[in-house]
C-alpha cells in the first residue's frame, strides 16, 4: 500500500522541478536529433536509445507534445518552435487515422496543447494558426467518434485497434478529443447527413467502460475486487452482448494490468473536471449531470483506491497486480518496489499516468477534505519518480523515466545483460506523462492557471 504517512508536500516536489527539466531538455533534443524518424515513431528505449515497436504510431504525439510541455514549464521558446514545427510536419496523418483508438493521445498532446497555450496567452494570437489547431481537433474528434460499436440503441463504445468487438480501458483518455471537438462545435455527420453528437458518444463510451472494464466488488465474477480493472472487454457485435474480460498486455483477463488501471484513473479524473464546463441543457439530454458525474466518480474513486491499496509503498507498481512472480516476493506491497528484483518488472510508466489521476481526483474532491488521500498519494508517486533510480541522469540515455515496460508477456522489453527481467529502460508515454504531471503540479504550486485539456 502506498505510504501516506509523512507524505511529501507540494513544495517538496516543486523543488525537484529544475533538475528534472534540465534533464528533460537534454533527452528531448537527443531524440529529435538522433532518432531515425523514417522508421516510425519512438516507442521505448533499448539499451538507452529510443526504438520503434509499432502496433500503430500511437506515441508520436507524446514525443512532440513533450517539447510543448518543456516550453510550458520553462518558457524556452526553442522547444515551442520545435513542437510547432513537428506538429505541422508530422502529425497530419494522425488527424484522419481511422484505424486507431488513440486520437486523444496523439492530437490533444500536440494540436490541443498549442491551442491551450494560445488561449492562455502564452503564445501570440493568430487567427489562421488558431484555425489550423481547431480544424485538426474537430476532424480528429469526429474521426475518433466514427470508430463506433453500438451495443444497444443508447449504449456503445469507441472500439480499439483490435476491432469492433474490443473495448480498451486505454481509450477513456481519448474521450478528451471528443470533448474538445464538441466544445468547438463539431458533430459527426453520418448517413443522410444525420448529425451525431460527440458529447453523446463520449458519455456512452464512459458509461460502457465504467460498467464493463471497472469492477466494484459486487460479485460480478469470482475475481470481482473493487477497483480492479480489465484491460479489455469483448462483445458480440451481432447483438451487443458482453462476452468476457480480456487483455492484450496484462497477465490474464482476471488480473489487473497496472497501465490499464492508470488510464482509467487518469481518464475519469479528467472527465470529472471537464463536466462543469458543459451546460446542464446538454447533459440533460444524456441522463443529467448528477447521473453522469456519479458514474464517473464511482469509477475514478474505485480505481484510485485500488491503486493506492495494491501498489508498493513508494507508489510505483509492478506491471500487473496478478503477475505470477509476486507470490515469491514477501510482502511486495508493504515495501518500496524493487526494479531489479529478477522476478517481475515494475512499470514506472503506469505510475506516471496514475499520478495525474490521483492528483486530479484529489483536487476535484478537495485537497483538504475527501480528496486529501488521493492528493497525498499522487505527491508520493511524483516524489519517487523525480528521484533515482527512476529519474534518468545519464546523458547518454535518451529516456527520462526509467524502469518502464511496454509488453512484458510478448517479451518486447529489453532485458540487460545479467538481469532476468526488463529494467533500466523508458517509454515515450511514460516520459510524456511525467512531464505533464509536473507541469500540472508546478501550476498549482505557483498559483498559475489550472492545467486542463478543455476550453
Amino acid at each position: 500500500m502506498i505510504d501516506l504517512s509523512d507524505s511529501p508536500t507540494l513544495q517538496d516536489v516543486r523543488r525537484k522541478a529544475e533538475r528534472f527539466w534540465e534533464l528533460s531538455a537534454q533527452k528531448i533534443l537527443a531524440v529529435d536529433r538522433e532518432f531515425d524518424h523514417a522508421q516510425g515513431a519512438p516507442v521505448y528505449t533499448v539499451a538507452g536509445k529510443y526504438a520503434v515497436r509499432g502496433w500503430t504510431e500511437w506515441t508520436q504525439g507524446f514525443e512532440i507534445g513533450s517539447a510543448i510541455l518543456q516550453f510550458d514549464a520553462t518558457d524556452d521558446r526553442d522547444f515551442l518552435e520545435l513542437g510547432r514545427d513537428r506538429t505541422q510536419t508530422r502529425m497530419a496523418s494522425h488527424v484522419t487515422n481511422t484505424g486507431v483508438h488513440d486520437h486523444g493521445f496523439n492530437n490533444v498532446s500536440t494540436y490541443g496543447a498549442l491551442l491551450r497555450l494560445m488561449d492562455e496567452g502564452r503564445i501570440d494570437q493568430d487567427r489562421w494558426e488558431r484555425s489550423f489547431y481547431e480544424l485538426a481537433l474537430k476532424a480528429s474528434g469526429a474521426v475518433q467518434a466514427a470508430r463506433w460499436t453500438a451495443i444497444s440503441p443508447t449504449e456503445g463504445y469507441v472500439h480499439s485497434f483490435n476491432g469492433p468487438h474490443s473495448l480498451f480501458s486505454d481509450t477513456i483518455r481519448s474521450m478528451r478529443v471528443l470533448a474538445l471537438a464538441h466544445q468547438l462545435g463539431q458533430v459527426l455527420k453520418g448517413e443522410s447527413d444525420v448529425s451525431i453528437s460527440l458529447l453523446d458518444r463520449l458519455v456512452q463510451h464512459a458509461r460502457t467502460t465504467a460498467r464493463y472494464n471497472v469492477y466494484y466488488g459486487e460479485g460480478r465474477d469470482g475475481y470481482d475486487v473493487r477497483g480492479r480493472v480489465a484491460h479489455e472487454s469483448i462483445f458480440n457485435t451481432r447483438n451487443g452482448t458482453y462476452r468476457c474480460p480480456s487483455t492484450q498486455q496484462g497477465y490474464s483477463a482476471f488480473t489487473t494490468w497496472t497501465r490499464g488501471l492508470a488510464w482509467i484513473m487518469c481518464g475519469y479524473a479528467e472527465l470529472l473536471e471537464f463536466l462543469p464546463s458543459v451546460p446542464d441543457s446538454e447533459l440533460g439530454l444524456l441522463g443529467g449531470r448528477a447521473d453522469i458525474e456519479a458514474m464517473m466518480l464511482v469509477a475514478a474513486k474505485a480505481s484510485c483506491d485500488y491503486y493506492i491499496e495494491s501498489t508498493p509503498t513508494c507508489g510505483i507498481p509492478y506491471w500487473d497486480t496478478g503477475a505470477p512472480g509476486l507470490c515469491e516476493m514477501e510482502d511486495y506491497a508493504g515495501r518500496p518496489a524493487d526494479p531489479f528484483n529478477g522476478l517481475e518488472p515494475v512499470d514506472s510508466s503506469a505510475a506516471c499516468i496514475a499520478a495525474q489521476g490521483l492528483l486530479r481526483l484529489g483536487h476535484h474532491l478537495g485537497r483538504s477534505g475527501e480528496g486529501d488521500r488521493y492528493w497525498r498519494a499522487g505527491l508520493r508517486v511524483m516524489d519517487t519518480l523525480l528521484q533515482e533510480p527512476y529519474l534518468s541522469t545519464d546523458p547518454d540515455h535518451q529516456g527520462l523515466i526509467l524502469h518502464a515496460v511496454y509488453h512484458w508477456p510478448n517479451r518486447w522489453d529489453y532485458v540487460p545483460a545479467g538481469e532476468t527481467t526488463a529494467c533500466g529502460e523508458a517509454t515515450m508515454w511514460g516520459d510524456y506523462h511525467a512531464r505533464e504531471a509536473l507541469v500540472y503540479l508546478q501550476r498549482v504550486a505557483d498559483s498559475e492557471p489550472y492545467l486542463k485539456f478543455y476550453l
